[in-house]
């Protein structure tokens, strides 16, 4: 069995339970509206960056769930919302947070989930317009593993060349640069508030 036919498959009744017919496909059709073409274009791009947010993957690996997604019936704008919404899951609004403070990771949250529903629902309608969204049949989630190709040679090459550049970013001091510009932002806003009062002091004699 597969991940793909893991996540699409039913969980098994108890022993003597039967499934009502139609259970599984009503359930789909209130997660998305299907059935309801507009319900379902102005729902999508609001619950996919929700989604984006639960699920926490990556810029790279947020493609194979969405696959999954918009063959699970989510609409168009809402595969869109949900890949633009890589900037919203937890880890990266958790920096957010640390650096910036709790009151401007929520307005990032707030301003970037808008923007990513606004960008949905304008890809939805003009691509719907156009007739350029894809038959949801069409698509394929990719199954394939990790294979040597000229992607793994490329990946080996900038992996020397990282290795290399990092190598000279040490000899060349980089440690002690890192260690003069003061290392958090807390630290750094504590060393300009330390100037500030050397300077007041000189400033007095």
């Amino acid at each position: 069995m597969t991940w793909c036919s893991a996540c699409s498959s039913p969980a098994p009744s108890p022993p003597g339970y039967r499934t009502p017919s139609g259970a599984r496909s009503s359930s789909k059709a209130t997660r998305f509206f299907e059935g309801h073409p507009l319900a379902a274009k102005l729902w999508g791009p609001v619950i996919g960056p929700l989604v984006a947010i639960a699920s926490f993957v990556c810029s790279i690996g947020n493609v194979p769930l969405a696959v999954v997604l918009w063959k699970g019936g989510i609409s168009f704008g809402g595969v869109v919302a949900f890949i633009f919404a890589d900037l919203l899951i937890l880890p990266i609004l958790n920096i957010y947070r640390k650096y910036y403070g709790a009151k401007t990771a929520l307005f990032l949250l707030g301003t970037f989930y808008v923007a990513t529903v606004i960008a949905g629902y304008i890809v939805e309608f003009i691509f719907g317009g156009l007739g350029l969204i894809p038959d949801q049949a069409d698509a394929k989630v990719p199954m394939e593993g990790v294979t040597w190709n000229y992607t793994t040679w490329l990946n080996i090459a900038f992996l020397v060349l990282a290795a290399a550049l990092l190598v000279r970013f040490f000899r060349t001091g980089g440690m002690a640069m890192l260690r003069m510009m003061g290392g958090a932002p807390g630290n750094s806003h504590a060393h300009e508030g330390h100037g500030e009062s050397h300077e007041k002091h000189d400033g007095h004699r």
